[in-house]
């Protein structure tokens, strides 16, 4: 399955705060609350399960005014 440039960049950009989110867990493990741990796993899953919407290119020619993509 390929991705247009949009979607390709939105799953980048989930990735990475993905990967950032579980290192910081990881940092944390043994010196936090567990109140902490159980933010950072909610914020985690939160974002794992985020939609990322699919914007179809808008036809210029029926469009008026500027169209940001």
């Amino acid at each position: 399955m390929s991705f247009c440039d949009h979607c390709s960049g939105q799953r980048f950009d989930r990735a990475q705060v993905l990967r950032a989110l579980r290192a910081a867990r990881r940092r944390l493990r043994g010196k936090a609350s567990r109140e902490a741990e159980q933010v950072l796993a909610s914020a985690i899953e939160a974002v794992r399960t985020l939609e990322i919407p699919h914007f179809d290119p808008i036809d210029d020619e029926y469009v008026d005014g500027e169209v940001i993509h």
